[in-house]
């Protein structure tokens, strides 16, 4: 072995769970959160002295949430890579429950924001250009904000509520486990070897266990996203909001136009998918594609797979970065060489994957369990495009740091789709060509169909939730009917359960954690585009647009580095037929093998 399959968390804190160096740096921030909020306090609007004042005041913010962020990095990585350290998940609640302390102090912020004249803050910004977009979401936010006390009241109570039931699932997923050929396997173990075996009878078989697993808890499930989002459902009613796509709207900084344009658009896109996946089905044998054969590899004549172990795919990806953008080869070669990742294949780790960041270190680690597939190389380059956006923006103001996800989604999905091409680049038969534009036109269905189920499946309980509490087999039809319809009926088979088993739907700090995958996927083809346009000279177009992310709508991000207009479907159908064009190639590759 050239790289460690484990990361690399002692030179972030020494001693794991049990670090004393962590409990004093957690000691440090209650000191500085104090600290914030007594300056908060003091600081008066509309003063000779606001602007010294505020300055810092923002200097403070930033040393806290680049501490917050690096003690929760580091929480977070304890907990994913060993489910079972029980002073791991007490270190969470030991972190979060300073969070209250904060919420109380940025209320204090954004209220004496909220209480500027339009031109005194005009005035104010002024001195504070370079983080005035950020500033000013903040004086938003605090014109619809309760008073301190109400907000206080439920920022503490948020850590039993929506934050607990956040918590509690992970709990659940820790024990389930799939028996399989006389072995437990973890969630993250089955749904690997499910979704990727050429064996047809080892998917079909891992899919009805795991389907049993899932629903055989479903009433817990049920009872764990009814409270979380009815949670947050009530947080809007009390600040008088009935929208619930408000906050992931304005999390994503994009609006309903360009949401409704991107989604309208996929929707007039689907039957060559569904083409697609028939095709796929009969080169399985089958009339119609099944749930669990959507990811299975097409093996065709005397084609077998190609496995990377984990220093070939390192060296892959950073060949291939390298072609695009040295920095971005140099950054990936800096992850492999200082063990910045997490990728074993171990019982005992939390399923799938993630990448986060550790603003003081100015590193980032990723979390995943590698397989050796192509698939899986496309995973590791995904995560480290999440560290190369993160990487250009260290010496940025900590709020222009703050990209919301639909953004954080391009990069890495412009990294996976640099592998993707530099495989079907080197393929030296049809057999195998076919098998790469399989993995590549996989992703695309995941965009446009299981996201779009999600979205959909999202919509639909938000709505009845409104009402009152959802039943878990409501909540199991209304998985079914959004599935059917976002895969346009295009499956024999579907996953009632996935409500239950998809992490996603159980995330507490970001709603709707479901489009901002397609919006980053299809955003990241069109800045694709323009890179093979342009060769290596578009790195720091590239860059740029990255630095940006944080600092301006995205609709305004669009218009400035790519010159387009979101609310207009030809940017949306200019990626999409991408994806059409390596589809019709798939489909006239494999055309003499169904015949």
């Amino acid at each position: 072995m050239k790289y460690a399959l484990n990361w690399d968390l002692d030179s972030i804190f020494a001693g794991g769970s049990n670090s004393p160096a962590l409990q004093a740096e957690l000691q440090h921030l209650q000191t500085q959160i104090h600290q914030y909020h007594q300056a908060v306090v003091a600081f008066t609007p509309n003063t000779n002295t606001e602007e010294a004042d505020l300055k810092a005041l923002l200097a403070l913010a930033e040393e806290i949430e680049k501490n917050f962020a690096e003690c929760g990095a580091f929480i977070e990585a304890l907990n994913s890579a060993d489910i079972h350290d029980q002073k791991a998940k007490l270190l969470t609640g030991q972190l979060y429950g300073q969070m209250p302390a904060w919420q109380l102090a940025q209320t204090g912020l954004k209220k004496k924001f909220a209480s500027y004249t339009a031109t005194a803050w005009h005035a104010l910004m002024q001195h504070f250009a370079p983080v005035a977009f950020r500033l000013s979401e903040m004086r938003r936010d605090g014109q619809e904000l309760l008073d301190e006390n109400a907000e206080n009241i439920i920022n503490t109570l948020n850590l039993d509520g929506q934050s607990a039931w956040s918590q509690h699932y992970d709990t659940i997923v820790a024990g389930i486990q799939i028996p399989f050929q006389g072995q437990q396997l973890s969630a993250g173990q089955a749904f690997n070897m499910m979704m990727a075996s050429p064996d047809a009878k080892v998917r079909q078989e891992l899919f009805a266990k795991w389907e049993q697993a899932w629903s055989a808890q479903a009433a817990v499930f049920a009872d764990t996203l009814n409270h979380l989002d009815g949670f947050r459902l009530n947080n809007y009613r009390l600040h008088g909001v009935d929208d619930f796509m408000k906050e992931p709207l304005e999390y994503n900084r994009i609006d309903q136009e360009t949401l409704t344009a991107m989604w309208d658009t996929v929707a007039r896109n689907k039957q060559p998918l569904v083409d697609f996946l028939t095709r796929k089905a009969q080169l399985f044998g089958k009339e119609k594609m099944e749930w669990q054969d959507q990811d299975a590899p097409v093996l065709l004549g005397n084609f077998k797979e190609r496995r990377y172990t984990f220093d070939e795919a390192a060296d892959f990806i950073v060949a291939n970065f390298n072609k695009f953008s040295p920095k971005m080869a140099a950054l990936a070669q800096r992850a492999f060489d200082n063990a910045w990742i997490e990728a074993e294949d171990r019982p005992g780790k939390r399923p799938g994957g993630y990448c986060t960041s550790l603003p003081k270190l100015q590193e980032s680690r990723i979390f995943m369990t590698y397989g050796e597939s192509v698939n899986e190389v496309a995973t590791l380059a995904h995560e480290l495009g999440h560290a190369f956006h993160s990487d250009v923006m260290w010496d940025l103001p900590s709020l222009n740091q703050d990209y919301a996800m639909n953004v954080a989604e391009t990069a890495s999905t412009f990294a996976e789709l640099i592998v993707a091409d530099a495989t079907l680049r080197e393929a030296q038969t049809d057999e195998e060509r076919i098998n790469l534009l399989d993995v590549k036109i996989q992703n695309a269905v995941a965009m446009f169909m299981n996201i779009h189920a999600r979205f959909i499946f999202e919509q639909n309980f938000y709505a009845a939730r409104q009402k009152g509490l959802v039943a878990a087999d409501d909540i199991t039809r209304m998985m079914v009917a959004a599935q059917q319809e976002a895969y346009a009926n295009g499956l024999a088979t579907y996953h009632p359960h996935f409500w239950a088993a998809k992490l996603h739907f159980f995330i507490d700090d970001v709603p709707f954690y479901n489009f901002p995958y397609t919006f980053g996927y299809l955003f990241s083809l069109g800045i694709y585009a323009r890179a093979q346009q342009h060769g290596p000279g578009f790195e720091d177009q590239y860059i740029a647009l990255l630095q940006d992310t944080a600092s301006m709508t995205t609709e305004d991000l669009a218009q400035k580095h790519l010159g387009v207009d979101l609310h207009q479907a030809d940017f949306w159908q200019a990626g999409i037929d991408m994806v059409l064009h390596d589809i019709q190639t798939f489909m006239q590759l494999t055309e003499k093998y169904v015949q």
